[in-house]
This record gives C-alpha cells, sequence and structure tokens, in this order.
C-alpha cells in the first residue's frame, strides 16, 4: 500500500471502513505515513491549532475500577482527594485560560457520573462561565442521563467528554465496573441532546495494534469531532505501574493512523507529550493538529505560553474561530 498515494484519495473523499484492510498502517514506512498524515490534516483541517484546558472539579474516590487511573478506590496511589471545587475558584481558572488565548475549558469530575448537589453546582458555575467568559465550555462527568445532558446544554455547554479507552474486545481487560457499550450510549444521549463529542482513550496499555485501530474506527463510526490521543504514564499504585512505557515511534504512528481514519477531527494530543521529544512537536507535524494545554499540568512539560509559541513556530494559527454560541 502506498501510504502517500492513500493519502491523496482520503482528501479526495475516500474514507476507511471497518470491512477494509488496515495491516499496512502497522508495517508501512513511518515517515511516509506521518507525512501523508499532515498532508491530510493540511487540506482537510487547515492550519488552526484547537487548545483545550481541563480542570479537576472533583478529585478520588471514583467507585470505577479503571486500571490506569489514580483515582480509582481500587488502586492506592496517594493522590489528593477533594469534593466539587468552589465556583469562584473554577471561574477564575477558566478566566487565566481565556486570557492565555486558550479556546475551551473543560470541567473533570471523577466518578461514574456526577448527580445530586455537584451536578447542581456544575451548573451553577456553567451558567457563570457562559456569562461571563468567550470561551468554548466542554464538560467531562460521567455516564450522564438524557435530562441531565439537557440541563448541561441549556446553561451553554457545547461538547461533551466521554472516552471509549480502548477497542469493545480490550474493554473488559481495562475496567469490569461498566461496559463499553455503558459509553457507547452516553455518547448516543449527548448526541442526540445536540453536542459535540470528544472521545478517544489511551495508547501503551498493553493494547495490539488491532485494538487501536479498532478504536479510531468505532470513533469515525460515532462521528466524534475530537479525539484526545491519551499515552500512558504508569501511575504507582495502579495495576499499570510496572508496564513498559509506550515508544515515540510507536506514539507517532498511532497518531498518523488516526488521521488516516479521522481525516476530518480534531486529533488532540493529551497526556504524554513529555513522552514524544520537544514536548511533542514531531506529532503536530504526523496529523494532529490540537492539544490539551494549560499553566497547571505538569504531563506535557510545556505551559500554555511555550505551547502556542510552538504551535507559531510550526506555522500553525492559534487565533480563537470556533467558539461555541
Amino acid at each position: 500500500m502506498n501510504v502517500l498515494k492513500l493519502a491523496e484519495d482520503i482528501i479526495n473523499g475516500y474514507r476507511i471502513k471497518r470491512e477494509d484492510e488496515t495491516n499496512f498502517f502497522i508495517t508501512c514506512y513511518l515517515d511516509d505515513l506521518c507525512k501523508g498524515a499532515d498532508i491530510i490534516r493540511s487540506k482537510l483541517c487547515g492550519n488552526n491549532i484547537d487548545l483545550c484546558s481541563i480542570i479537576n472539579g472533583r478529585s478520588g474516590r471514583c467507585s470505577e475500577n479503571c486500571k490506569f487511573c489514580a483515582q480509582s478506590i481500587y488502586n492506592c496511589t496517594g493522590i489528593k482527594e477533594y469534593g466539587f471545587l468552589d465556583e469562584e475558584k473554577i471561574l477564575a481558572e477558566c478566566k487565566h485560560n481565556e486570557r492565555r488565548g486558550v479556546h475551551k475549558f473543560a470541567i473533570v469530575t471523577a466518578g461514574r457520573a456526577i448527580c445530586g448537589n455537584d451536578f447542581k453546582k456544575a451548573l451553577s458555575v456553567y451558567k457563570r462561565l457562559k456569562h461571563e467568559c468567550c470561551i468554548g465550555l466542554c464538560a467531562s462527568m460521567g455516564l450522564l442521563t438524557s435530562e441531565q445532558f439537557k440541563q448541561l446544554y441549556e446553561v451553554g455547554v457545547r461538547r461533551y467528554h466521554c472516552n471509549i479507552e480502548t477497542s469493545r474486545r480490550n474493554f473488559p481487560n481495562i475496567c469490569t465496573t461498566h461496559t463499553y457499550d455503558d459509553k457507547i450510549n452516553c455518547i448516543r444521549r449527548a448526541k442526540e441532546i445536540g453536542f459535540e463529542i470528544c472521545s478517544c482513550g489511551i495508547i501503551g496499555m498493553g493494547e495490539t495494534w488491532d485494538d487501536r485501530i479498532d478504536m479510531a474506527i468505532s470513533l469515525s463510526e460515532l462521528g466524534v469531532k475530537s479525539i484526545p490521543i491519551n499515552a500512558l504514564i504508569p501511575i504507582k499504585g495502579t495495576p499499570f505501574a510496572n508496564i513498559k512505557r509506550i515508544s515515540e515511534n510507536d506514539i507517532l504512528r498511532t497518531m498518523a493512523i488516526f488521521r488516516y481514519i479521522n481525516p476530518e477531527a480534531d486529533i488532540r494530543f493529551a497526556a504524554g507529550r513529555n513522552l514524544v521529544k520537544d514536548c511533542g512537536k514531531q506529532a503536530f507535524k504526523s496529523g494532529c493538529n490540537s492539544a490539551i494545554t494549560g499553566d497547571m499540568l505538569t504531563t506535557s512539560g510545556n505551559n500554555i505560553n511555550d505551547d502556542i509559541k510552538m504551535f507559531k513556530e510550526l506555522g500553525f494559527s492559534v487565533e480563537k474561530v470556533n467558539i461555541n454560541e
């Protein structure tokens, strides 16, 4: 398979389907694959970079047994635990990110789903964020009901994040307290209300290349707009604490494959950017066009200003072009 010719075909409208042969992605020359992915990104997505920042709105005591997670009650990681953050603190963090040029801001909460008083607090703070800030609003709050999605939408949230984590086949090796279909059904409920979807997962958890490709195809079938790819950072106290870290070349190959399979989506480098030299710079020449950033994050090695400087040097525009209405 000539992957550069395939890139041209994708630009001209061809789309990779589940029934297609995809093994060539695993063995083809990496430089050609990354070059083709960058061409697809440039032609179909342009040179705009999309920057999202998150705040951990509620930490720890999560009932789910995800093997990668520091916040699960099943894992002994010593993480700081706290209830839903004070509204003023969240508002101040959002305004800080807006001033720095970030395009989207998300509140993330640990747990199977946010509910009760905590959900009321979330609605209250999102209402203020919508009124006082000019930034796209995203939420990541677990397996919500249709009614909860409706309420979030009414206060101004327009994107919802729910990772499928891995392939359907591999999901039970990652988590057993909820299912792959729980995730898919949550995404579909959010889409029915009108949300754009942000979803992907984590690579480097012992999955196969077929699992990664399957996940990319599943996201394409779901019509996911934003695809945050996380490279596992093994955490002491989790079942994956001693897993071998994924290589830089495998990260770049994964990013490029996801671009071929999801040519018009935002391929977002999330956790693990410090596993690629220069804070992930090569990934943004291999199909990526968006990132998680922030001055409070530690996984990338960059702060917001560093990231914006890097993206400008790479020829990307960081202007705000798609703030949610």
